[in-house]
C-alpha cells in the first residue's frame, strides 16, 4: 500500500492517512458516512469519548459525551485562547494570560464575558462549558472566515484572529435586548483549531449561492462570513386579539450554516 495514500474526511474535508479511524483534523469517524436529512441538514460528528485530533504540535481530546470536555496538550510555541469561566482544570507548567480586548466596558453591561484569556507552555489545560451537548470541532484553513453566537465558543487557536462585533437592530428585533454580539473568527496564512459547544445536538447546512432559508434565532450557531443574516417578522392572525408576529433569521448563502437543537437563554440575550 502507497504509504502516501490519504482518505478525505467527509465533515471537514482534511486528509488523514488509509488507516486511521479517525480524522486527525476534528475527530469524524472516516468510516462513517455522513447523516443527511432529506431537507439537506447533516449531523455533526459524534466524537467518540477520548477523541484526539492535532493542530500545530499540540493535541485536543475530546472527553465525555453529555457534558464534554476538552483537554488540550500544548507543544511548540503553540497557545489557546478561551472565555474566562471555561476553563476546568491546567498543569501548573501551563501560564495564564488575557487577551487584550476593545469595548470591553459594552461586554460588561451586556452580560458577555469580559476576559478572554489565554494559555500557553508546555502542559496540559482542560476546558467545559458547564452544559449538556456535544462539542464541534472545526479546523480552519487559512483565508476563513467565521462567526459564531455568542456563549457558544470554547476555545480556539494562538493562529486564528478574534474579533467581535455588536448586531443592534438584529438582537431588538429577534431578542429584545440591547444588542447581540457575534464572535468573528479569521485566519490568515496559518491554519488552526476552532472548537464550539452546542446545546443539544448540532446540525449543518450549506447554502447555495442565493439560497435562503429561516431559522429561529434562537437555533443559530455559527455561519460563515458569507452567509447574510437578515429579520423576517411574520403576522400571524388569531381571529380574536389581532395576531401575534413571529421575527425569524433569514439566511441567504453561499456558506455553511450551523444550527443548534435546544436553545440555553443567557443574559446578555
Amino acid at each position: 500500500m502507497d504509504p502516501l495514500q490519504r482518505i478525505e474526511c467527509q465533515w471537514c474535508g482534511a486528509q488523514s492517512p488509509t488507516g486511521a479511524a479517525a480524522c486527525l483534523a476534528c475527530g469524524a469517524q472516516l468510516n462513517v458516512k455522513n447523516v443527511v436529512s432529506d431537507s439537506g441538514w447533516r449531523e455533526a460528528p459524534r466524537l467518540r469519548d477520548m477523541s484526539e485530533v492535532r493542530f500545530g504540535s499540540s493535541t485536543c481530546q475530546v472527553e465525555g459525551e453529555i457534558v464534554p470536555v476538552a483537554e488540550i496538550t500544548l507543544g511548540g510555541n503553540d497557545a489557546v485562547f478561551f472565555e474566562h469561566h471555561v476553563m476546568l482544570w491546567k498543569d501548573h507548567s501551563v501560564a495564564l494570560g488575557v487577551l487584550p480586548l476593545q469595548g470591553a466596558m459594552k461586554r460588561i453591561f451586556s452580560g458577555m464575558p469580559f476576559i478572554v484569556s489565554t494559555a500557553s507552555g508546555q502542559g496540559r489545560i482542560a476546558f467545559s462549558r458547564d452544559a449538556t451537548g456535544e462539542l464541534v470541532v472545526l479546523p480552519m484553513h487559512p483565508g476563513m472566515e467565521l462567526d459564531v453566537r455568542e456563549h457558544a465558543f470554547l476555545l480556539s487557536s494562538h493562529s486564528i484572529d478574534y474579533s467581535y462585533t455588536r448586531v443592534q437592530g438584529l438582537k431588538n428585533i429577534l431578542f429584545g435586548g440591547q444588542g447581540m454580539f457575534m464572535d468573528r473568527f479569521i485566519t490568515r496564512g496559518q491554519p488552526g483549531l476552532l472548537v464550539l459547544h452546542g446545546y443539544g445536538n448540532v446540525f449543518e447546512r450549506r447554502l447555495a449561492a442565493g439560497e435562503s432559508i429561516l431559522v429561529e434565532p434562537g437555533g443559530f450557531l455559527y455561519k460563515d462570513s458569507t452567509v447574510t443574516m437578515d429579520v423576517e417578522t411574520q403576522k400571524l392572525t388569531t381571529g380574536l386579539f389581532g395576531g401575534v408576529g413571529m421575527s425569524l433569521a433569514r439566511m441567504t448563502g453561499p456558506g455553511r450554516l450551523g444550527i443548534q437543537s435546544m436553545y440555553h437563554h443567557h443574559r446578555s440575550e
